[in-house]
């Protein structure tokens, strides 16, 4: 069953008023009609089963069958600060990312980064970003969307890391160290219902002035297993270790 998020205010009376794009998805790509069925999200917690009453060029209506009780969020809340990237890889990791369970995404500017994002282009690059995580969220059938914050400075990653009880750092040289099992210790720290925020490089990596400043502000170093992958795979790695730790393994 398709399913859309929608913002609280539709919802009203049993009512799921649906606008935008999503009108356009549903009437011409799927091709529903009244009667057919979806699932609604507010992105708030609010989650339902609802019948195609309306169908129109700038709206679709839906009535309320039954609110459901879902929980398919991960147990742990992931933000990811992601340096930027080459082509297309930012929108990757949020679209794989967002199937994986990652509650949040910051891009940011690192050493290494040998993108930098204009900041006149900067609401049309967060615009795509954001459609990317619905889109993705709706296929996988998230609870809720993640956030897609707009870039930082490598500063302004640390201080936003100072909010976190748990904070990693994904670095090579931990890697060629074989510090495996940091990461798994790691995780047993984290209890469900819990954040952790995680740093990843872009293509050249995490310099050893990045690193140091970052272990000085209490992120753990970790190691991803003794094969270096690349910058877009990183994140997923990690969310899916997260996913077998807390999800799987138990």
């Amino acid at each position: 069953m398709q399913r859309y998020f929608v913002n609280k205010e539709a919802v009203s009376d049993g009512v799921v008023t649906i606008t935008g794009e999503d009108v356009k998805h549903i009437s011409k790509v799927m091709r529903m009609e009244p009667g057919d069925q979806i699932i609604c999200n507010d992105n708030d917690g609010f989650s339902a089963r609802c019948e195609l009453d309306e169908l129109s060029k700038e709206k679709v209506t839906a009535k309320v069958l039954e609110q459901l009780n879902e929980n398919h969020e991960l147990p742990v809340n992931v933000h990811i600060a992601y340096g930027l990237s080459k082509g297309d890889k930012v929108e990757a990791v949020v679209q794989k990312g967002t199937e994986l369970g990652a509650s949040c995404f910051y891009p940011f500017a690192a050493q290494r980064s040998v993108v930098k994002w204009d900041d006149k282009k900067e609401p049309k690059k967060l615009e795509r970003l954001e459609k990317i995580a619905k889109e993705a969220a709706e296929q996988s059938h998230r609870d809720y969307m993640p956030v897609v914050k707009g870039h930082h400075t490598f500063k302004e990653i640390i201080e936003t890391g100072k909010q976190f009880a748990h904070k990693l750092l994904v670095y090579e040289e931990t890697a060629k160290a074989g510090k495996h099992p940091v990461l798994f210790r790691a995780l047993q720290e984290v209890k469900p219902g819990e954040a952790l925020f995680v740093i990843i490089g872009p293509e050249g990596g995490i310099s050893p002035q990045e690193a140091e400043e970052a272990e000085k502000n209490g992120f753990l170093s970790v190691s991803l297993g003794p094969r270096i992958v690349r910058s877009e795979t990183a994140p997923l790695y990690i969310l899916s270790a997260i996913s077998y730790h807390f999800e799987i393994s138990r």
